[in-house]
């Protein structure tokens, strides 16, 4: 997965950044995927806990909350 850097930098600027460097933008998005990949894989798991092949906006949910637990 591969975030696109002008969604990044436009993030960026929607919290009230002026200006973005490229690098600020790459770290970012560095983060978010790894992020994005932890929610999913602990959103699959329960899903498959479940007996369910379909992940579903509850799964994402339970997967954010056990997330925070960490």
């Amino acid at each position: 997965m591969s975030l696109p850097l002008k969604t990044v930098e436009r993030i960026l600027r929607e919290a009230g950044a002026v200006r973005v460097s490229r690098s600020a933008s790459q770290e970012l998005a560095a983060f978010l995927e790894r992020f994005v990949s932890k929610l999913s894989k602990e959103a699959f798991e329960i899903a498959e806990h479940s007996g369910r092949k379909t992940v579903t906006d509850s799964d994402i949910l339970l997967a954010r909350k056990r997330l925070q637990k960490i």
